[in-house]
């Protein structure tokens, strides 16, 4: 039997449910043999025509018999798949990059802003801060873009950052200065740009425009999740249990609620006839406390991210997610891409506060709201990027692990999330005070302690470690020392009264025992803050990344990395684009993938300061 009188057979049997459906159509397809006019991908087609139908029809939305009718022949629908060159997890669109580099050709300056912190080890990157203006000069590629700040250039992820609202920088204009060298009024300016305005209340306009424009597509997006997605998965019980959609999904239908409410407090506050008069600081303090829901979102989003990546290896989900997508007449992007614009959103906020506050009359009613919402979002912003680069680390931290030899006792990662600092000093042991040099890594809570291999000296072997909460730091003067009864320079020691144990370093520079000093200092900081903040790491992703890095470390990759492949790209004449690209996930994929590496090589990039 052909698959399409199969198909059109089942579709008119009313008495069939959405399972039984799917079981029938799935045993005549595999039945399928794959030949010149059957070919593999057009049997994905076929499957997801199908998918969307069957939730069609658990919807009530769709006659089966008037599909069955309306099908036509195999041969018609495998042309039609021909002529449409359907391509599955293919993003389309790119009319904002052609009109980005229409600009650039045209001598115009783009500017772009930072969404997130781009921390990268390649010299051939561009790394920046959130909030930082970066000056795009080639948008060719629709991943990578070439940019520059200051005299720095480098290819950086485009979906880090947002073009800027009002490229074109105004006249100063609150107030300006008369030919006679008195200051102008606000009115007298206004009638000579001839519109009742000054620049800076039209860049305020579009500013508010932007904002009112972007929270309105942010809902109709909150929509096409909840209603799109999540009410399809519970309708299927024997795909989806509700801790699956929990995981995937987290609390994104509240905050779908938050932002309804948040949307129509904003066109509250919109003066449609004079934008730059709308007062809508004010929304965003009344929506501060409300605004940290998204912790939660952004906490279990890596969670979300792992449980769709195990789902998507099942073909069955990946036509069931397309269809979905499909019957909500969503844009093309798998829904890892939409799942990741909550993220996006949040820390968007304070860059669009910061641009309306830079266009805000200090005497303007709303100056004072916009400014303290300003720093508020921050706030929200900076907990949220915090969390982010916390646990885009403990990845990091695990592969620096698998690397080390005769590794002994817990891992890193059950007590510590953070690498402060590393470098090498020379360690002072009682009773013969006998020195070794060795590598410490300071991380938050534990100082561990490695040697180097003797003749490969890209190879640490674990030594041994010190419980930093029970430790007091003691700056040592150059001199004689009364503990050990010897001569130290640039010393210091860690000191732990119960029991009594003293352990005296030595740094070869004077800088460096400062820059020792100080790590310990921010060790202890970070180590309050995640107690007032309630900062942790979750068993599963501590054990996620262990299982990671041990898989990686087991595929029989050499522990040591000769030259890093930037080595290469740098003995080129010309700039060449980095072949991996951005990850479109957040936390564990917030930043762009990177070349495989031995850790421990660039690990003292995580910290503060360089070696």
């Amino acid at each position: 039997m052909g698959v399409f009188t199969h198909v059109h057979n089942v579709l008119q049997d009313q008495g069939q449910s959405a399972i039984e459906l799917e079981m029938s159509i799935t045993s005549e397809l595999s039945s399928c043999s794959t030949s010149s006019s059957f070919t593999l991908g057009f049997r994905h087609f076929v499957w997801l025509h199908v998918t969307v139908c069957i939730i069609m029809i658990t919807d009530g939305a769709l006659d089966k018999t008037a599909f069955a009718d309306d099908v036509g022949s195999e041969e018609d629908l495998y042309e039609d798949f021909r002529s449409s060159n359907h391509r599955y997890g293919h993003p389309g669109g790119g009319g904002e990059q052609l009109a980005i580099n229409e600009l650039i050709s045209d001598g115009s300056v783009v500017y772009a802003e930072a969404l997130w912190d781009h921390v990268t080890m390649d010299d051939q990157e561009l790394g920046f801060k959130a909030g930082d203006v970066i000056e795009v000069m080639d948008a060719t590629n629709k991943e990578w873009w070439w940019g520059r700040i200051l005299d720095s250039e480098g290819w950086f992820p485009a979906s880090f950052v947002r073009l800027r609202v009002n490229q074109d920088e105004p006249m100063e204009d609150y107030p300006m200065k008369a030919e006679d060298g008195k200051e102008e009024d606000a009115s007298n300016t206004a009638r000579r740009y001839g519109v009742g305005q000054t620049s800076k209340d039209q860049m305020r306009t579009n500013v508010i425009n932007e904002i009112i424009s972007t929270e309105r597509d942010y809902i109709k997006h909150l929509k096409d999740i909840c209603e799109g997605y999540i009410k399809q998965c519970r309708k299927r019980a024997d795909m989806f249990t509700e801790d699956q959609l929990k995981t995937i999904f987290g609390n994104i239908e509240d905050i779908y609620k938050c932002q309804k409410k948040f949307v129509k407090a904003l066109e509250k506050k919109f003066n449609t006839d004079h934008p730059h008069l709308s007062e809508v600081g004010s929304c965003f303090l009344e929506y501060q406390t409300e605004f940290q829901i998204y912790s939660e979102y952004c906490n279990n989003h890596p969670n979300a991210c792992v449980e769709l990546s195990r789902l998507t290896k099942v073909n069955k989900y990946v036509y069931f997610f397309e269809a979905c997508r499909l019957l909500q007449k969503m844009i093309d992007i798998s829904l890892d891409g939409f799942l990741l614009t909550p993220v996006q959103k949040i820390c968007k906020y304070p860059l669009q506060l910061a641009e309306l506050l830079k266009y805000t009359n200090p005497q303007h009613r709303d100056f004072k709201d916009v400014e303290a919402a300003l720093n508020a979002m921050k706030n929200v912003a900076r907990l949220i990027n915090e969390r982010k680069r916390r646990l885009e680390n403990i990845d990091k931290i695990a592969q620096w692990q698998s690397s080390i030899e005769d590794w002994e006792g817990e891992d890193v990662l059950v007590r510590s999330s953070e690498l402060i600092y590393s470098g090498e000093l020379t360690k002072i042991s009682q009773p013969q005070a006998k020195s070794q040099q060795r590598m410490f890594f300071l991380f938050d809570h534990q100082l561990v302690c490695c040697k180097k291999d003797l003749l490969r000296r890209d190879i640490l072997y674990y030594k041994s470690r010190i419980n930093m909460d029970d430790m007091e730091i003691v700056d040592v003067e150059d001199g004689k020392d009364k503990d050990f009864n010897i001569s130290v320079k640039n010393a210091f020691k860690l000191l732990c009264r119960d029991p009594e144990e003293i352990h005296l370093f030595c740094a070869k520079k004077p800088e460096q025992k400062q820059r020792w000093l100080k790590a310990f200092e921010n060790e202890r900081k970070q180590v309050q803050l995640d107690q007032e903040t309630g900062f942790s790491i979750t068993e599963v992703q501590k054990k996620q990344a262990m299982l990671n890095a041990n898989k990686q470390h087991h595929t029989g990759k050499p522990k040591a990395v000769t030259r890093p492949y930037y080595d290469f790209l740098m003995r080129q004449k010309h700039p060449t684009l980095p072949t991996n690209l951005p990850q479109q996930q957040v936390f564990m994929l917030a930043e762009p993938k990177r070349k495989p590496s031995n850790f421990w090589q660039n690990i003292s990039r995580l910290t503060p300061f360089r070696k």
